[in-house]
């Protein structure tokens, strides 16, 4: 059965809990069951307006991370002159004093990336925006940098305020920062584009990856799109415009020709349709379907979806937030085959687990590391091209991690060590909210609730079955009588395949 191209939203009456469930897993990283109660009491508008236009939830609990701007930072003026005179006078001492303070600032940076990547995590577990946190990590795998090659937290903290800031408005503006983003510049060495030798990395992956995606221009395209660009510097931890080494002469680029800067390079690749189209597959891959990165592989009918998503991106003109706010509404969305058919990511799998379980708060290191080790080091991706995703997140090795990852946040079993002891500190009873006191009772109509919530209705009845005969085997009557039977069977619950998928 080929998947839905329409936009147009699904009947208002056919926003079951089921569909709400998978709206909140979809756009977010999934709830608990009052979570998926609470969301299709809004309404198929209300519930799809909440998690596309976000800013609305207020989030002014959550804190901020304390990044300190000047772990990295370029020497003084003062600073250098006392170099110059300790290499001249031979004063070796004075020199090696300041490669130790480099050698050290790299070391302290290094721990406050650690603590980045932890407050981003718990972050993901804490808030009430976590759609806010999912766009935003659509947008660092699409403008993938990596603090082990830049090597200063606090422009890859710098870069995610920009993700938070132009993420869910217009991409067009979102790109226009990004050739400007410090982080950037510096992880494709744009701060080397100068008029004389123009340096190309910016420009290409600025086509091939942000924007146009691959085999839609020249090598030609790409050396003048690299004059476009120089100039485009930073100093320290800000943008720096340096105009006495920008090419201020004219370029021609994809069959144009203009004195184009990086703001009108940017708005060039936005009027070519391709573009929206690329943009489109992104976004249809991180909340829709697991398919294919290229255009040109697409299955006709996944083809036809995003070809009317691209289409309702420039109705849109690039707005992120409105043109989700109508796919959160679809038929496309909301198709049979759509449903419980994507891989969680590592950060999905993690965040949602904790949120839909209600889990007490873990170690962050041991999830960070859990993490990496699933293959989602955040602010670490791969390469510029971020992470694969779909059934790249899936081999034999991170299966093993993501299955203990569920029973330690649901024990507190730490998986990294052996005979480490499990903690009776969780409390899934909260989990029951919403059923009768007949229900509670009945070990079907538990298993019944939790599988719906946390695995989908369309685990079939026969998979359920061991579940209800685990709670039975425990409770002389079939009823659900204390914390330890819940867990056991939650520990079972997360470790069928079916919890992989959203």
């Amino acid at each position: 059965m080929a998947i839905s191209s329409s936009l147009s939203p699904i009947p208002k009456r056919f926003f079951t809990p089921t569909m709400a469930r998978h709206l909140l897993e979809r756009a977010g990283t999934g709830g608990s069951p009052a979570d998926i109660a609470e969301l299709h009491g809004l309404g198929l508008d209300e519930a799809a307006k909440r998690l596309a236009r976000y800013e609305s939830v207020d989030a002014s609990g959550l804190s901020d991370f304390d990044a300190d701007p000047d772990i990295i930072r370029p020497r003084t003026a003062e600073e250098r002159a006392e170099v110059r005179k300790a290499r001249r006078a031979g004063d070796e001492a004075t020199v090696d004093a300041f490669q130790r303070r480099k050698v050290e600032a790299f070391g302290e940076d290094r721990r406050m990336f650690t603590q980045l990547q932890r407050w981003w995590v718990q972050r993901m577990i804490d808030t009430p925006r976590p759609a806010e946190e999912k766009r935003v990590l659509l947008w660092h795998g699409h403008f993938a940098t990596r603090h082990r090659d830049i090597r200063d937290a606090y422009l890859m903290y710098r870069q995610q305020q920009t993700f938070r800031a132009f993420g869910n408005a217009s991409f067009a503006d979102l790109a226009k920062a990004m050739v400007r983003d410090p982080a950037m510049i510096l992880f494709l060495n744009n701060d080397r584009n100068i008029r004389r030798r123009p340096n190309e990395n910016l420009a290409r992956e600025f086509m091939e990856l942000f924007t146009l995606g691959e085999g839609q221009y020249t090598e030609d395209d790409i050396k003048e799109a690299a004059r476009a660009l120089t100039g485009y510097h930073r100093f320290d931890n800000d943008f720096e415009f340096r105009r006495l080494v920008h090419d201020g002469g004219d370029k021609t680029i994809l069959g144009k020709t203009d004195d184009f800067d990086g703001d009108s390079f940017v708005q060039l690749l936005l009027k070519q349709k391709v573009t929206s189209r690329y943009i489109a597959l992104k976004l249809y891959r991180h909340y829709v379907a697991d398919v294919p990165e290229y255009l040109d592989l697409l299955p006709s009918d996944h083809a036809k979806a995003v070809n009317t998503l691209g289409d309702e991106l420039l109705r849109n003109t690039y707005h992120v937030g409105q043109t989700l706010e109508t796919l959160f509404k679809s038929r496309m969305f909301y198709d049979r085959d759509a449903i419980g058919n994507k891989i969680k990511s590592p950060a999905h799998l993690v965040a949602g687990a904790a949120r839909s379980l209600g889990t007490p708060n873990r170690s962050m290191a041991i999830l960070v590391t859990a993490m990496s080790k699933m293959g989602q080091a955040l602010f670490e991706p791969p390469s510029v091209a971020g992470w694969d995703g779909g059934r790249s997140w899936i081999n034999t090795s991170t299966m093993f991690m993501r299955q203990n990852l569920a029973i330690y946040l649901i024990t507190g079993h730490d998986p990294t060590r052996r005979n480490a002891k499990a903690r009776k500190d969780y409390d899934p009873t909260p989990l029951l909210a919403g059923l009768t006191d007949r229900q509670r009772a009945d070990a079907a109509s538990v298993v019944d609730h939790l599988a719906d919530a946390l695995l989908g209705p369309a685990v079939e009845r026969d998979r359920r079955v061991p579940l209800v005969e685990l709670i039975r085997q425990r409770t002389e009557t079939g009823k659900v009588a204390d914390r330890e039977t819940l867990v056991k069977t939650l520990t079972l619950m997360t470790a069928m395949p079916e919890y992989q998928l959203c």
